[in-house]
């Protein structure tokens, strides 16, 4: 396993993180623990969780299995989204962040997390009362780098020019979107994050599994079956076409798919890690293959023109 500096952060992390999103649903304790030794033993040190994912469970099973080796992972967690019954458990208010971040280094065993995302934009609150909160628990060492996910450019650098005239804690780490078919991070944020130096975790490398080409053919189960905002994300009509190619290109030329849906993503100058899933052993294998590609200027750019670019912010 290769590594890379997670922006100015000085922390070294594996170059595939690995998200915990199944942990405690499709992937049970046993499974979730399987595939974390799997991952420990191919070097990876970086787990991605949430505090909503499996109601908690996430957590709570990430916690158990970092329990001997904290000291040698990184680990992320986020909060906006509801868990609890209680009307004010979400968003990114500055009670629901301070009382979420208990609950989730308590689910976790730790007494730090090392990257706290705000998961989602909410329009409902002062952004100077979210990054006051997250300044206040960088001071008290209870989070160590404020990041975000799923912000647009200019979002994060009104928050990171708040941050700077107030003297508190910037994001450090971003977590868009990022695949073969969802390629808007291209546009600004990416070249955002390259410009400010900041970590960048993208998650969704193979779409929703779609780009192993497992949905070509009439199945039972996946995200795609179960999840219609799955079929929402994907449902331009060009999408199994440029599916279609990519797998075929992939078999061709001896590579699995998802592996080489890994290794595009992990190749983009501005990503720190793909963040990569699975309901399985079986499923992690082909991601942790990626590594073993030698992704060539010229095997980059054939792969790019399956797609389509989006057109430049200045596009006229």
């Amino acid at each position: 396993m290769d590594y890379k500096l997670l922006g100015s952060t000085g922390l070294k992390v594996s170059r595939l993180c690995m998200g915990t999103m199944t942990f405690g649903k499709e992937a049970d304790k046993a499974t979730s623990e399987a595939i974390f030794r799997r991952c420990r033993e191919a070097g990876i040190n970086f787990f991605d969780c949430a505090n909503n994912y499996a109601g908690g469970e996430s957590e709570r099973i990430l916690g158990d299995l970092i329990r001997d080796c904290r000291d040698e992972v990184i680990i992320t967690t986020k909060v906006f989204n509801r868990v609890g019954k209680d009307i004010n458990a979400g968003g990114t208010s500055r009670r629901h962040i301070m009382a979420s971040v208990e609950q989730s280094l308590k689910r976790l065993q730790t007494d730090h997390i090392d990257l706290y995302f705000l998961h989602h934009f909410d329009q409902d609150v002062d952004m100077e009362d979210s990054l006051r909160a997250l300044d206040d628990l960088v001071r008290q060492g209870k989070i160590l780098y404020p990041a975000v996910s799923n912000y647009p450019a200019w979002q994060i650098m009104k928050a990171r020019a708040i941050s700077k005239r107030e003297g508190w804690s910037p994001f450090r780490c971003i977590e868009p979107m990022y695949n073969l078919l969802k390629r808007q991070a291209e546009v600004e944020v990416l070249p955002m994050a390259a410009s400010e130096n900041l970590g960048v975790i993208t998650y969704a490398p193979l779409a929703g599994g779609l780009l192993t080409g497992k949905y070509l053919q009439t199945v039972s189960t996946g995200r795609f079956v179960e999840d219609k905002k799955y079929q929402k994300r994907y449902g331009n009509a060009s999408i199994p076409e440029t599916v279609k190619t990519f797998t075929q290109f992939a078999e061709e030329h001896g590579y699995r798919a998802a592996a080489l849906a890994v290794a595009w993503v992990s190749n983009h100058p501005a990503v720190t890690a793909p963040i990569i899933g699975a309901r399985s052993t079986e499923q992690l294998e082909d991601s942790l293959r990626a590594m073993e590609i030698n992704m060539t200027p010229e095997l980059y750019l054939q792969i790019g023109e399956f797609s389509a670019a989006p057109p430049s912010a200045t596009d006229r």
